[in-house]
């Protein structure tokens, strides 16, 4: 398999706060896996995505579009449930929310951690019937932090009027659910190709985006094979930023719709 390529911005900019001392790293990835299938779904992807994510070694990863069960797939495709069996292939923990139910089974959000998961809620985020979404809180205590950290996962809805709902209810769920010194990720796929998520999580959560506060400006992650749109993000707050990535070429322009955005983050103390 080809070596995993990714474009990378450096620098060290804190995101929440001034004049901090980064210390030990968390490295973080964010990846819609487009279920784990090939277009038209002619094909399996699981074992490649496995194999170019323990390339990357990421502490952290937020994943979207994450099948638990699919009972026709099942029959013709190993690793399932999805999130355990890339758990299993990092040697992560592994937290599964649920958003979408049919017949023949279940799709949602993970996150994976290489540090045990001190707690997972997921809560919906929905506003019509026809896309269910959902956030998916855990807390990770990172080796040797004196601080634990509130990772959510998120997947918005492709409507701009629909999203700005969910930023209100992201705003609001932050506020009472993630203590004002915590420090705190939120990534995952926003759908916000026209830009409006910065504001109104700056402005309501203090959180900065990693790639706008790196390079200026959002990372294009979709489509995969000629990326156009930034439709995936990474926020953060009380976090020091060292370096962010786009995983680019071969593997990822193949494996999923969306490219994987990587991001090396420090606590600040």
């Amino acid at each position: 398999m080809a070596a995993v390529q990714c474009s990378t911005g450096g620098g060290g900019r804190l995101a929440g706060g001034a004049g901090l001392v980064p210390s030990k790293r968390l490295s973080v990835v964010t990846f819609n896996l487009h279920k784990g299938m090939s277009p038209f779904n002619r094909r399996s992807h699981m074992q490649e995505i496995a194999s170019a994510l323990q390339q990357l070694s990421a502490d952290v990863l937020f994943l979207q579009e994450v099948q638990g069960r699919h009972a026709g797939r099942e029959q013709h495709h190993a690793g399932w449930p999805q999130h355990d069996f890339l758990a299993a292939a990092l040697t992560h923990s592994a937290s599964y929310g649920m958003n979408v139910r049919y017949d023949h089974g279940h799709h949602g959000n993970a996150v994976l951690s290489r540090f045990p998961q001190q707690l997972a809620a997921n809560h919906d985020i929905s506003v019509n019937r026809l896309e269910r979404r959902g956030i998916l809180h855990t807390v990770i205590q990172p080796e040797g932090w004196p601080q634990a950290v509130a990772c959510l996962c998120a997947h918005l809805n492709l409507l701009a009027r629909d999203r700005r709902r969910q930023y209100l209810t992201l705003q609001h769920y932050i506020q009472q659910h993630v203590p004002a010194g915590m420090p705190l990720i939120l990534a995952g796929d926003f759908n916000d190709w026209r830009g409006e998520a910065d504001s109104w999580l700056g402005r309501g959560c203090g959180l900065q985006e990693v790639f706008v506060q790196q390079q200026g400006q959002h990372a294009r992650t979709f489509p995969a094979r000629l990326p156009l749109l930034p439709l995936d993000r990474i926020y953060v707050r009380g976090l020091h930023v060292n370096q962010v990535a786009v995983c680019r070429g071969q593997p990822w322009s193949h494996l999923s719709d969306h490219l994987p955005l990587f991001a090396s983050l420090s606590l600040a103390s």
